[in-house]
């Protein structure tokens, strides 16, 4: 058996390499038009142009959705092996809430492109990582509470080490975007593709931009660290019948199916 056939190993590979997908062939295509300019570009700019913007919608829709799959599961996990501790309970709980919001937001960063909603697209972006990060910073606390009883302490180390780069991008990005948008670098910096090097505001779009693109790989690590968790758990589903017929009124008593949430046809 392959590793990523053990348990659901496969949800956080799917996502991280899907997600890196999306980013890596949106921006070759654009780069390729020559819509963007090659020299890191923000990562919703390689999908604001048709066709790459319907290839970075469609594909970042579908990543927003392993991205709820992977985070329901890992909050399935973290509540059955903590069933009775009540501070793992409600940080497990508040890290399922940032997630599916962090997800949210990315649905609305592949929708609603800047250059036709810009509002609803920089709303989107900010839910998609500040809730990433809060995320991950919940789970981080998750993982020290229980190890070295559930798992290593290694695994908290990594995800610690993960967080504060994903901090340190994020304050980087902040304080950068604030003030290239601030100040006076031109009418069009907002919706502004190419940029040239004499160009007011070059450097910290740049950095902007890298710290951005830091952010992103941050979560990326993230969630690898999920893969050996999911090593060890599997989800079932039932299906509770009330009769034998769909023209039963009256409830009867029949045995109920049971099956893996994805049978081994599909792993």
């Amino acid at each position: 058996m392959w590793w990523f056939q053990q348990g659901l190993s496969f949800l956080p590979s799917a996502l991280v390499i899907w997600t890196f997908a999306t980013f890596i062939f949106s921006y070759i295509t654009a780069i390729t038009l020559h819509h963007v300019d090659p020299a890191l570009p923000y990562i919703s700019d390689t999908g604001t142009i048709p066709p790459e913007r319907c290839l970075f919608g469609v594909m970042l829709s579908i990543a927003a959705v392993l991205g709820i799959a992977t985070i329901y599961v890992r909050y399935k996990q973290v509540q059955a092996l903590n069933p009775e501790e009540n501070l793992i309970i409600k940080l497990n709980k508040a890290g399922l809430v940032l997630g599916i919001l962090s997800c949210l937001g990315l649905s609305l960063v592949a929708n609603f492109q800047k250059s036709t909603l810009f509002i609803v697209h920089v709303c989107g972006a900010v839910l998609a990582f500040s809730m990433g990060s809060f995320y991950m910073f919940v789970q981080t606390i998750l993982s020290y509470q229980m190890q070295p009883k559930i798992h290593s302490k290694q695994v908290f180390w990594v995800r610690l080490l993960l967080v504060i780069w994903c901090g340190v991008s994020a304050l980087t990005m902040m304080t950068c975007s604030s003030i290239l948008y601030s100040s006076d670098f031109g009418p069009d910096v907002v919706q502004k593709l190419h940029w040239n090097r004499e160009d007011k505001g070059y450097v910290l779009h740049l950095v902007t931009t890298a710290a951005e693109w830091s952010m992103s790989f941050s979560f990326f690590g993230f969630f690898l660290t999920y893969i050996r968790d999911f090593q060890k758990i599997t989800l079932r589903v039932e299906a509770n019948l009330h009769g034998l017929t769909l023209y039963d009124t009256v409830p009867c008593p029949v045995t109920n199916e049971r099956s893996p949430l994805l049978s081994r046809d599909f792993q």
